[in-house]
């Protein structure tokens, strides 16, 4: 596959080594005929080291053989991440380190994640394009302020910080981009 149609978690081979996409960032030089260019944060799987790459959009990358499982986030304990398979009810244990800030994402019970496999092995998640989650702290609704587009910050119920429209109070629930991390809207019961 070419290194422009790649997309954060996905499984990857380069120079004969499995890596997770951790990270893209494009960057498009001013001159002109000069190539887009995509530097990549991957993370090899077996040993779990962080490497930077640059490519050019036409270059090549291999597909690997893997799996996705749809499960259910369980509970956190220690330096693990329990995920629980929604088909068989088995369990698949991911380090922070194998998540990464995704794990500012999960919620207890949280369902529609995928977990990535390689020959049984778990190597990385999927999230769901949008997560709903309860806001915990945020300054009190300033009236009048549903005509206007500015934001405050809010603290949701896991820790993660994001920018509300004014009129969100505390205890509401609201759907963010597990992608860009900000709010999408209220959440729809």
């Amino acid at each position: 596959m070419k290194a422009c149609d790649t997309k954060k978690g996905m499984i990857v081979e380069h120079q004969g080594q499995v890596f997770t996409i951790r990270h893209i960032a494009t960057r498009t030089p001013s001159s002109r005929g000069s190539n887009t260019l995509y530097k990549m944060k991957l993370q090899n799987v077996r040993s779990r080291q962080n490497l930077d790459f640059t490519f050019k959009g036409d270059d090549q990358l291999g597909s690997v053989d893997f799996s996705r499982r749809p499960c259910q986030y369980s509970y956190h304990d220690g330096d693990n991440f329990v995920l629980m398979d929604s088909e068989d009810y088995s369990q698949y244990l991911l380090s922070a380190e194998d998540i990464g800030d995704d794990a500012m994402m999960l919620r207890e019970g949280l369902e529609g994640i995928l977990v990535m496999l390689i020959e049984d092995q778990a190597i990385g998640l999927q999230l769901p394009q949008s997560i709903e989650m309860t806001i915990t702290e945020t300054a009190p609704p300033i009236k009048g302020a549903s005509v206007t587009k500015r934001t405050k910050p809010a603290t949701l119920e896991s820790g993660l910080e994001v920018q509300v429209p004014e009129y969100i109070s505390t205890g509401e629930r609201i759907r963010i981009s597990s992608d860009s991390r900000e709010y999408l809207s209220r959440a729809t019961d």
